[in-house]
C-alpha cells in the first residue's frame, strides 16, 4: 500500500499517513473551516474508518471534525447534561444559548465565582414574594388586630389611639403607591413619601417613620421583601431631631373654674387629672376601687398604668375635698369613656373661655408637683414617668406660690353637698 492514502468524498479529501520512525501511529490530516487538522490512530481500519466518516461530515458542511477527541467528548457531555436538565424542569436550551448565558455572567461578575453570586440570590430575591403593599397592609395590620383588643376583663396590649395612628398612617402609606409590589419599593419612593408629610411637625413625621420600619421589618419576616433591602438607608427614612415645644399647663384659677362649673361625672375626672397626674386614659380606666382601696393613695395598677407598672399616687388634701362626695361610689370613675370626656371637657373650656392646652390638666400637676417639691424622682414616681423627663419638661415653669396655690384649689360650700 502506497501512503498517503487518500481518501475522497464529493470535493472532500483527507490522507491517511503511516507510522514514521518512533512515531508508531496512523496520521488522518484534513482540513476544514480553513485550518488544518489531524488526528491518530493506532490501527490502520481505525485510521481509514476516521477519514471515511469525517469527509462525508466536511460534505455535508459540518463542522463536528474539526473537534478533537477530547472536545468532541465535551460537546457529547454537555448534550447529555441539557437533556438532563429538560427532564428535571422541562426547558429546553440549545448547547450554544447555555454557553453564550454562562459567557455573559461570566462577565459581569468579574473575578466573583458564579456560585456566590447564586446563593446571594437565593438568600433574597430567590425567596421574595410578590405582594401589593395595599394587600401587605391589610394582612399587616389583620394580624395585629387582637392585640388592641380587650379580652376576658384584661388590658388591650395597645393602646386604641396608637391601633388607629398606625392604621391611618399605613393605609396612607398604601394609597401613596398604588398597584405596587412591596419588593418593588425604593429609597426614592420612600422619600416621596415622607415629602408628603412636609406640612406636620418633625414629631409626627418621625412616628410615620418608625410605623414604616416596623411595617418594612414584618414584610420581611413575611418573605415580600429581600433581609438585605437597604431602604432605611432613605434619606427620608432618617429620624429627624425634634426641639422641645413649650409645656402647656393650666393655671390655679382656670381649674377653680374647671371644677367650680363641671357636672360631678365631669369634675371627677379633672380632679384626678390636675391634683393626681393620671393621664386622662389612666382615668378612664380607674374604678372607684383603686381610689379607696390604699387609704389616702389612689392606686394606679400594672393593667391599668400606661407603663403597665403599678403605683401609689398621694391625695391631697384639695382632691380629699373633690373627691369626698364620692365615697360610696362604685365601679368606673368616668364610664362614658375617653371620647366623650374629650367632648364634655372642651365644651366646658370653651364655655368657660380657657384657652385650649394639649394635656394641660396632667403637664399642670407635674410642673406644679416639681415646683412644690422641688425633687423630680418624687414627681417621676407620681406620675409613672421618668425622672429626666420631669427635670427636662418641667423644671423652671412655675413657682413654689403657683405650687401651692394649685394644690389648694378648694370646694365652695355651694356644691359641697
Amino acid at each position: 500500500m502506497k501512503f498517503p492514502v487518500t481518501i475522497r468524498h464529493r470535493n472532500s479529501t483527507a490522507k491517511i499517513y503511516r507510522p514514521a520512525g518512533s512515531f508508531a501511529y496512523y496520521r488522518v490530516a484534513f482540513t476544514t473551516a480553513g485550518k488544518r487538522k489531524m488526528q491518530t490512530f493506532a490501527a490502520y481500519s481505525d485510521a481509514k474508518a476516521a477519514a471515511e466518516r469525517i469527509v462525508r461530515e466536511i460534505a455535508q458542511g459540518s463542522q463536528a471534525a474539526s473537534l478533537s477527541a477530547s472536545q468532541s467528548q465535551d460537546a457529547i457531555a454537555a448534550f447529555e447534561r441539557l437533556a438532563m436538565l429538560y427532564q428535571s424542569t422541562g426547558r429546553k436550551f440549545s448547547l450554544l444559548g447555555a454557553v453564550s448565558d454562562y459567557a455573559d455572567i461570566i462577565t459581569k461578575l468579574g473575578n466573583r465565582p458564579p456560585h456566590e453570586a447564586i446563593d446571594s440570590y437565593l438568600q433574597t430575591a430567590a425567596v421574595v414574594k410578590r405582594i401589593d403593599i395595599a394587600d401587605a397592609v391589610r394582612d399587616f395590620l389583620e394580624s395585629r388586630k387582637h392585640r388592641s383588643e380587650a379580652k376576658d376583663g384584661k388590658r388591650a396590649q395597645l393602646s386604641p389611639v396608637y391601633a388607629n395612628n398606625v392604621r391611618s398612617w399605613l393605609n396612607d402609606f398604601a394609597a401613596t403607591f398604588p398597584g405596587t409590589a412591596v419588593c418593588d419599593l425604593s429609597k426614592e419612593l420612600l422619600n416621596t413619601f415622607i415629602q408628603k408629610h412636609r406640612a406636620v411637625s418633625a414629631k409626627s413625621r418621625n412616628d410615620r417613620r418608625a410605623t414604616v420600619k416596623m411595617f418594612l421589618a414584618w414584610t420581611v419576616r413575611q418573605d415580600y421583601l429581600p433581609a438585605n433591602h437597604r431602604l432605611f438607608e432613605a434619606d427620608g427614612m432618617t429620624r429627624e431631631t425634634v426641639d422641645l415645644a413649650d409645656t402647656e399647663f393650666y393655671r390655679p384659677d382656670e381649674l377653680q373654674k374647671f371644677l367650680d362649673n363641671a357636672n360631678p361625672e365631669l369634675r371627677s375626672a379633672i380632679a384626678i387629672g390636675g391634683l393626681a397626674g393620671l393621664r386622662v386614659e389612666e382615668t378612664m380606666r380607674l374604678d372607684w376601687a383603686d381610689v379607696w382601696r390604699v387609704e389616702g393613695h389612689i392606686e394606679v395598677t400594672a393593667i391599668k398604668s400606661k407603663t403597665r407598672q403599678r403605683r401609689l399616687v398621694k391625695i391631697c388634701p384639695a382632691l380629699s375635698a373633690w373627691l369626698k362626695s364620692c365615697r360610696n361610689k362604685t365601679g368606673k370613675v368616668y364610664p362614658s369613656g375617653g371620647n366623650y370626656f374629650q367632648e364634655q371637657f372642651a365644651t366646658l373650656r370653651d364655655d368657660l373661655a380657657i384657652s385650649i392646652r394639649r394635656n394641660g390638666l396632667r403637664h399642670a400637676f407635674c410642673t406644679y408637683h416639681f415646683a412644690l417639691e422641688s425633687n423630680e424622682n418624687l414627681t417621676a414616681a407620681l406620675a409613672g414617668n421618668s425622672p429626666a423627663m420631669i427635670h427636662s419638661h418641667y423644671k423652671g415653669l412655675a413657682t413654689k406660690a403657683d405650687a401651692e396655690k394649685w394644690f389648694n384649689v378648694r370646694l365652695k360650700s355651694a356644691i359641697a353637698g
